[in-house]
């Protein structure tokens, strides 16, 4: 397994997410870090696109599953974008953390998350 991971930071969506009928009827902000682990030395050598992970066409796969999906757990939800990096057979393993930035509790909590690691199954 190699050290080398891109990552990408700050990657902000709107999407049905939660239990709550609020949650249910429109779109909620929220924001995704990604960590993924991929050996990327064939890229530092050869500086080509096709030597990595192209990761403007993972945030566009991303965009478009959270364009489809209706979930009702962050969970879930954060394991629906870990499916979508593991896709590609490259891909070691990822790390995805997404923050429900407006969640809906009666304190004044900045934002609500999850974080999970998936490994390539050998």
């Amino acid at each position: 397994m190699s050290d080398d991971r891109i990552v990408l930071r700050g990657l902000r969506v709107l999407a049905f997410c939660g239990v709550l009928a609020e949650e249910k009827a429109r779109r909620q902000p929220f924001e995704m870090n990604i960590e993924i682990d991929i050996d990327v030395s064939a890229a530092g050598r050869s500086d080509d696109l096709h030597d990595t992970l192209d990761y403007g066409a993972v945030s566009d796969r991303i965009a478009e599953v959270v364009d489809a999906a209706r979930v009702d757990l962050l969970e879930h939800f954060t394991q629906l974008i870990a499916d979508v990096v593991l896709a590609d057979p490259r891909v070691e393993a990822v790390t995805v953390e997404i923050n429900k930035l407006r969640p809906p509790v009666s304190h004044d909590l900045a934002s609500s998350g999850v974080r999970i690691t998936r490994r390539r199954s050998a």
